[in-house]
């Protein structure tokens, strides 16, 4: 399954774009293909994860998003969440993942976060 989520490089960042609904049986699929990227040799300097295609998101999928922020940091990589849909973008408020992640209205946006 985490074959399937897309990643591409844009420099030192990579762009992790996930599509359809990252629930309960699709979100460790994530998890897995960011574990994988932050255990990599060489690190990269930044993780955008672009949600522009993601239409549904449960709490499964923020405990995932979280926990590779608190990954990322303790490893001095940026992490940014880009593009979210409304319904995806609300939730996120609602949980205060706002507080904790960036989230930016596009990938451009979002790459350029991760490296300042």
């Amino acid at each position: 399954m985490a074959t399937d989520i897309p990643v591409r490089s844009e420099g030192d960042v990579v762009v992790v774009s996930p599509e359809g609904e990252l629930d309960a049986v699709t979100s460790p699929g994530l998890a897995e293909v960011l574990d994988r990227i932050l255990a990599a040799e060489p690190l990269c300097r930044g993780i955008v994860i672009d949600l522009s295609g993601v239409g549904f998101c449960d709490s499964r999928c923020i405990g995932v998003l979280v926990s590779a922020y608190r990954q990322a940091r303790d490893l001095g990589v940026g992490l940014a969440v880009a593009a979210p849909q409304r319904s995806v973008l609300r939730l996120l408020v609602i949980a205060g993942i706002d507080q904790v992640l960036r989230i930016e209205e596009d990938t451009g946006h979002a790459v350029e976060t991760v490296l300042a």
